[in-house]
């Protein structure tokens, strides 16, 4: 199986669902093949994929492997999954869609943490210890969103929150 066949497949797939393919992996597995197919996207909030944006995406993905003969007539498994926390910010649009979270970035020799507050097409802007810092992508070797169990809510996060416990309040009375 051809990465660049199944990417020539799936990517306006993805776009038509306003998605992009992050990457592909095929795998062997005995006599199958596991393709692993990662999509990345702005989503709703400009955040990311939501779960429904991956379920009805990775629907019309299978739809357009059962339509076209990429594999070859080999039996596959189809994993199709979101980029993942865990990876890699390389590129811009990763740090955008990461805006309000804690990310490790090793730029110019330097190690720092920080909370992502803004980025453009040259840099981005990272609250490190209550100092805005502006760091040029161009400069990051590496960076990695923290993972946060008691990550503070943003506005909208917090009217959800709020509406969910009128809604319990309402039911209760």
């Amino acid at each position: 199986m051809n990465t660049a066949d199944i990417e020539s497949l799936v990517a306006p797939v993805a776009a038509a669902h306003s998605l992009e393919v992050d990457r592909i992996e095929v795998l062997s597995a005995g006599k199958r093949s596991v393709v692993r197919i990662f999509l990345d996207g702005d989503g709703p909030k400009g955040r990311g994929p939501s779960l429904d944006d991956i379920a009805s995406t990775t629907r019309a993905i299978s739809a357009a492997f059962d339509d076209a003969d990429v594999t070859r007539g080999r039996p596959y498994t189809l994993e199709v999954s979101s980029r993942g926390v865990t990876r890699p910010l390389t590129e811009a649009r990763h740090f955008r869609r990461n805006t309000g979270r804690l990310v490790a970035i090793d730029a110019a020799g330097e190690q720092l943490t920080g909370r992502v507050l803004s980025v453009d097409e040259t840099a981005v802007q990272v609250d490190v210890e209550g100092q805005s810092r502006s760091i040029p992508l161009d400069t990051i070797t590496r960076a990695v969103v923290q993972i946060e169990l008691n990550r503070p809510l943003e506005a909208d996060e917090l009217e959800a929150e709020d509406a969910v416990e009128d809604e319990e309040e309402e039911e209760e009375d």
